[in-house]
């Protein structure tokens, strides 16, 4: 096998689950599943934390997981802290998400009271998108697709 071949040509993959960093589950959940939209598709509790894994109805291979910050066992208490500072700022973790109708998803999620982060614009690099912060700071960015 060729390590440096870039051809992909049949590569199978999607994205499966991806991870941000929640501070309250309530709230998060209130947010994903009651503003969004998205079934829980698990609620783990240990050690007194909580993992909630949630996602798009009708796309079971797409979860977001929402975690307790930093649970990397590697990552010290230092940088655990530096990490939840960071999610107070607003500045540690993004998603964007896609919808067909970006000013519906604006007023639904708007009513929701999250904190808007920028109004529906189109962007000079041509996408039209919106943003929100969910309960932890994370920022929500909304592209209108095609």
């Amino acid at each position: 096998m060729d390590l440096t071949s870039t051809d992909l040509t049949g590569t199978d993959l999607t994205i499966h689950w991806t991870f941000l960093p929640h501070d309250d589950p309530e709230a998060s959940l209130a947010f994903y599943r009651d503003a969004l939209g998205f079934e829980v598709r698990n609620d783990v509790g240990y050690d007194g934390m909580r993992w909630l894994t949630v996602g798009p109805v009708g796309q079971p291979g797409t979860s977001i997981v929402l975690e307790p910050p930093a649970m990397d066992p590697g990552i010290t208490e230092d940088e655990r802290r530096t990490v939840v500072e960071m999610m107070a700022k607003g500045s540690y973790a993004r998603i964007t998400l896609g919808t067909s109708d970006l000013d519906a998803t604006f007023e639904r999620v708007l009513a929701s009271g999250a904190d808007v982060v920028q109004e529906p614009i189109k962007q000079p690099y041509g996408v039209r998108d919106c943003a929100f912060r969910d309960p932890a700071g994370n920022l929500i960015r909304f592209n209108e697709l095609p």
